[in-house]
């Protein structure tokens, strides 16, 4: 996979980061050499100065050999001109656009982009957890919660259980968890054990929740 990246702050270094190394070839593109110093030192891929959609900068990008176009900048009109030079003037198959006005959404919608809203998932993250009622809230399946947070046994004054004798009696799933000095991280067994303090990602129903809160720690992440 070629992947072109419009944009160097925060999120476009990160989503650098999270593909150098496993895509092909990681180009970033970025108007301020300054930027690129997100990238660290461990950043294997390409760097270009210029503005993102210039045709010039787009081909030094590598654009017609491109798979994906992120475009990652602060400006949606930026990201947009992008958006638009790489799909339709160079027609890459996945094109990506950062919306920060979400009045915008259905526009984008219109024209076929796919897009990501920061606004509108913070939003929603927030809204989520707030209706949930409860920390630790992941996200929302029908009638089911997930949950992260850190175990605590103590109500069952237990310092560890095996997932089987916790999950059944108490009608909830324990989907993964992680132990802080790394010796278990991993997706569980009816046998696995788990220990006070260990990071659980649990499937609830709603109904369930209160029950199931008196397990539920979250000072003890970190």
């Amino acid at each position: 996979m070629n992947i072109i990246i419009c944009g160097c702050g925060r999120v476009g270094s990160q989503l650098a980061l999270r593909f150098n190394g496993s895509a092909d070839s990681v180009v970033v593109v970025d108007r301020s050499p300054a930027s690129f110093r997100n990238l660290g030192q461990d950043f294997s891929g390409r760097t270009v100065t210029g503005v993102a959609f210039d045709e010039d900068v787009l081909a030094e990008a590598g654009i017609d050999e491109a798979d994906v176009v992120a475009a990652v900048t602060d400006s949606d009109n930026s990201n947009l001109m992008i958006a638009e030079v790489a799909s339709k003037l160079h027609t890459v198959p996945h094109v990506l656009v950062r919306l920060y006005n979400p009045s915008r959404a259905d526009a984008y919608l219109q024209l076929g982009l796919d897009y990501v809203c920061g606004t509108e998932l913070v939003a929603d993250a927030i809204y989520d957890k707030i209706t949930s009622e409860y920390g630790g809230f992941v996200t929302r399946f029908y009638d089911y919660e997930v949950m992260r947070f850190a175990l605590d046994l103590s109500s069952i004054g237990a310092e560890s259980v095996t997932i089987d004798a916790l999950e059944q009696p108490h009608r909830f799933k324990i989907i993964a968890f992680s132990r802080k000095d790394s010796s278990a991280n991993s997706i569980p067994d009816a046998d696995s054990i788990l220990k006070s303090g260990d990071i659980v990602l649990a499937c609830v129903h709603h109904s369930l929740l209160p029950k199931i809160n008196r397990f539920m720690s979250f000072g003890q992440e970190g």
